[in-house]
């Protein structure tokens, strides 16, 4: 089974504006309200390309019961632990001439909280897969993703990270089967800017020989670089379209990679095109991935 923690569930609530202008009364041409969270994108996708997951996390108030409930509206199930103080929030996405996005806080999460995700956590067995990606709340210790892993370690459990700088750095100990940085966020890392394929693949060999064992790195409009495990170095151009909307984009590429690993035993090579063309079939639409839009561009990509 595939799981999905996302710490900092929210509800987005995603409008599109004309000319949008601070101080004054702004009209919206377009609005929609989504479940939303790195983990929750994730799980949505994976349903959209056939896979079924469990999403874990947090979640308090009617924000939060309505973020269950839209899950199941895309036939995603949760096991969501239910926060007494506070609410999950509310991220209002603005899409005019640039996009802005105001950002909730979430609720306040307790020890107790902690310990009951620990628990669903430890129902995991050999041959699951779990999904880490996104901030942690300040409500949580900053260790979590280092506790987790160190709790599921041994235990034949693939783990994905999709973390910035040092979440993700500081679990590569625990030799994550996968890791999905953005070329930015990899030269955050080393103090570099990396620009083109080339100059990434070092750098991402570098993960590799601290721990990760496969390492997908995004380059939105640039491609992708792929290093397996196997010492394989994979790139590719991004397949042709017009960028609607960037949100979830790297939420799907990882939900893409596990459906092409899982869809052909562990073929990575499929499993990096299916990942880098459903992050840009995200791109390409207003909503998430879906499996025609992928596969129309996996025939694009050839």
């Amino acid at each position: 089974m595939i799981y999905t923690v996302t710490f900092n569930p929210s509800l987005d609530y995603i409008v599109r504006t004309d000319n949008f202008r601070l101080g004054v009364i702004n009209r919206t041409t377009y609005e929609n309200i989504l479940p939303g969270g790195k983990g929750i994108n994730v799980s949505i996708v994976l349903k959209n390309l056939g896979h079924d997951s469990f999403a874990l996390g947090f979640m308090a108030g009617f924000t939060g019961r309505e973020i269950a409930d839209r899950l199941k509206g895309f036939n995603v199930g949760s096991d969501f632990i239910e926060v007494a103080e506070g609410m999950s929030r509310i991220n209002c996405k603005i899409k005019s001439n640039e996009e802005t996005e105001l950002n909730g806080q979430g609720p306040k999460i307790t020890e107790e909280n902690v310990q009951e995700l620990y628990a669903k956590l430890d129902k995991l067995v050999a041959g699951d897969m779990l999904i880490i990606s996104g901030s942690v709340p300040n409500t949580l210790p900053s260790d979590m993703y280092e506790r987790i892993m160190s709790r599921l370690e041994g235990r034949g459990i693939d783990i994905v990270v999709d973390a910035e700088r040092d979440l993700l750095l500081k679990v590569l100990k625990f030799h994550p089967f996968l890791i999905k940085p953005n070329n930015h966020e990899l030269g955050d890392m080393f103090g570099v800017t990396l620009k083109t394929k080339d100059e990434v693949i070092p750098y991402a060999k570098k993960l590799q020989d601290m721990g990760g064992r496969n390492i997908l790195i995004s380059m939105a409009g640039e491609g992708a670089v792929f290093i397996s495990e196997k010492g394989d170095v994979l790139k590719s151009a991004a397949p042709k379209g017009t960028v609607v909307n960037s949100v979830g984009a790297g939420d799907s590429m990882v939900a893409g990679f596990v459906t092409g690993y899982l869809d052909n035993d562990g073929d990575y090579e499929k499993a990096f095109k299916m990942g880098l063309c459903t992050g840009s079939a995200s791109a390409f639409s207003p909503d998430l991935a879906t499996r025609p839009e992928v596969e129309a561009l996996l025939a694009q990509l050839g």
